[in-house]
């Protein structure tokens, strides 16, 4: 009797199991609540956030690229360093002063490949001022930013919406503060993107039903 019993709940788990595993890749997002602002007005946001550092977001950079060349024109991105430890933050601040230097495009991509390809120990303000000479930055004017209260400010908010968007992981997708995608939700980078794609779809329309 006993075995029997055992042999008819097994079999009533294994039903349900198929279930709850499909059902994180089916939607691929999760909800962000309450809804966080977003910067960029009638158009949706789609921001990344990241870590130079992180090996899966270099991997994810060339996903990225390529959606930022194909983004639909309802849409736009941002980026944002993620800082969940000390160790995180001079690349935080690094990305910051390229930033407000108006290099990012310059840089983002290079300082990915300079940690990751060629295990450039780029860990610090001095470092990562001497690479930033490669894209034109004088190294005294890199310092100065580095050093500014508009960089530490932005340090501070950065700080603040990991939390609000209750990121666990990098590289992660915040579309229009409301929902956040990552490899966890979605399984892979070429699903990240796609479902960011439909979140874009889908925000444009309610946005768009949205009175003024």
């Amino acid at each position: 009797m006993r075995k029997t019993l055992l042999s008819v709940l097994l079999l009533s788990l294994s039903a349900l199991l198929p279930n709850f595993a499909s059902a994180a890749p089916q939607a691929g997002y999760e909800l962000i609540e309450p809804a966080q602002p977003t910067t960029t007005g009638d158009k949706v946001e789609v921001l990344e956030i990241f870590w130079y550092g992180c090996p899966h977001c270099f991997r994810f950079h060339p996903h990225v690229e390529d959606w930022k060349a194909a983004k639909p024109e309802h849409a736009t991105f941002r980026l944002m360093p993620a800082i969940f430890r000390a160790n995180w933050e001079p690349h935080a601040r690094a990305y910051f002063v390229a930033e407000i230097l108006g290099v990012v495009e310059q840089v983002h991509g290079p300082l990915f490949d300079a940690i990751h390809l060629e295990n450039r120990k780029l860990n610090d303000k001095n470092a990562l001022a001497k690479f930033f000479t490669r894209f034109g930055v004088n190294e005294a004017e890199f310092i100065k930013t580095w050093d500014s209260y508009t960089v530490s400010s932005m340090l501070r908010r950065a700080r603040v919406m990991t939390r609000r968007y209750k990121i666990r992981g990098v590289p992660t997708i915040i579309v229009n503060g409301r929902y956040r995608v990552s490899g966890s939700t979605a399984g892979s980078f070429e699903n990240m993107i796609k479902v960011v794609n439909k979140l874009v779809a889908k925000e444009q329309t309610r946005m768009n039903k949205t009175p003024g």
